[in-house]
């Protein structure tokens, strides 16, 4: 049954609802479907089958060349701060160096 609110109550400006009938002339208890439900002979399925494996399989596609592009950024990433480290911790080591020269005792 469908319900309208095109009238309009006399006493305010709240709508009035009617119920009607459905316009439709299906048997109570059938339901119309959309596809797949419309694809009834077996090469219609198998066709459907594969579009979506294909579909699927291409998104996989994307997705796995997404990560290895994230990965690889993210590698690249680690190597520039590895390089980073390396030179801090050169100067460090040189300090130290310098630092025990100058306050270690001297022996002659």
């Amino acid at each position: 049954m469908a319900v309208t609110g095109d009238e309009t109550a006399a006493t305010g400006d709240m709508p009035t609802y009617q119920i009607r009938a459905p316009t439709t002339a299906l048997p109570q208890g059938v339901v119309m479907a959309a596809s797949p439900g419309s694809l009834h002979n077996p090469q219609q399925l198998a066709e459907e089958a594969t579009r979506k494996r294909e579909l699927r399989l291409m998104k996989n596609r994307e997705a796995a060349k997404e990560c290895r592009r994230r990965k690889k950024e993210y590698v690249k990433c680690l190597e520039s701060r590895v390089a980073v480290l390396e030179v801090q911790n050169k100067k460090l080591i040189e300090e130290l160096e310098t630092l025990k020269d100058i306050c270690s005792p001297k022996t002659d």
